[in-house]
């Protein structure tokens, strides 16, 4: 088994992520062949950090192709999934639902929250094991799995139709902007993620689901949680999955090397495989707000 330490780097380094609308040639390819591979409808902000460094960005993604599209890997995105959801109701999410209703939310408004959940609760699990095969790589380790994969067949993504609308600090009011700044503090983190501000197109239930989740990152147990979604992720990244691109540890630092500083891609892609894990188990803890324990499981 492959070891890799759950570990947040110290200074958390700047980030510059490439936005879709600023996306253009071989950065836009990218972008939309990754999308459609991952069946998501947005670029993670991970996979829009890394495409700042190009060289990496190109010869990670070069090798990630044939293997995000196989069943290994599909199959191993829905296990993190339910691990995640599994740990999150360690927690007991209250029902949000009726508090929701009491200030006015309707039935199909509740429904859409829930939609763009499902779509994240679906999509983050790809990310989290980038980023995790994309660190190991650089540290040093490599994937131990075959070098063959079935191609996955058919959709595995969700079938809703969310408007997929991200609430910036710069269009929200007061109160919600005070949010961010309590998740950032919380969270230890110098951005807001999409996740969040997607949630806070409906600026009521955000301000909701932050108070109960709130307490819940804090706590000692949150971190247990976290930890057990990492090294999952961890096994399943560098010891189980395929490797049908041939993606291997010396191409990929040569790779960072040519975009110049080999050590600040290295701290971006720590950052993104320390703080996804939580992300995924945060997620979890807000889809079984909507849906209550039992029925929120996938």
């Amino acid at each position: 088994m492959a070891q890799l330490q759950r570990l947040k780097p110290d200074p958390i380094p700047a980030i510059h992520p490439v936005p879709e609308y600023l996306a253009e040639g071989r950065t836009k390819a990218w972008y939309e062949e990754m999308k459609a591979a991952l069946q998501v409808p947005w670029m993670g902000v991970v996979t829009m950090a890394f495409a700042h460094y190009p060289a990496f960005f190109a010869e990670l993604w070069r090798g990630l192709k044939p293997l995000v599209g196989s069943a290994p890997f599909v199959e191993a995105c829905a296990e993190l999934r339910a691990l995640a959801e599994t740990q999150a109701a360690r927690f007991d999410p209250p029902d949000i639902r009726p508090r929701l209703e009491d200030i006015g939310y309707a039935p199909r408004e509740i429904a859409g929250i829930a939609a763009i959940n499902d779509v994240f609760s679906h999509g983050n699990q790809p990310y989290v094991i980038i980023a995790t095969i994309a660190r190991g790589l650089l540290e040093g380790r490599e994937m131990g799995g075959a070098t063959a994969a079935p191609a996955y067949q058919g959709r595995h993504a969700p079938d809703v139709d969310a408007p997929f609308v991200l609430m910036e600090a710069h269009h929200a009011d007061a109160p919600t902007r005070a949010v961010y700044e309590e998740v950032k503090a919380a969270l230890g983190l110098p951005f807001v993620n999409t996740d969040y501000r997607a949630f806070a197109r409906w600026p009521s239930y955000w301000a909701a689901a932050w108070e109960h989740l709130k307490p819940v990152v804090v706590a000692p147990a949150y971190e247990e949680a976290c930890q057990t979604c990492h090294e999952r992720v961890a096994a399943m990244a560098l010891d189980e999955l395929p490797n049908p691109g041939g993606l291997n540890g010396e191409a990929l630092r040569a790779a960072a090397a040519q975009d110049g500083d080999a050590e600040e891609v290295l701290a971006v892609t720590r950052l993104f495989q320390w703080l996804l894990p939580g992300l995924i188990v945060n997620v979890a803890y807000l889809r079984h707000q909507l849906a209550g324990s039992a029925q929120a499981m996938p």
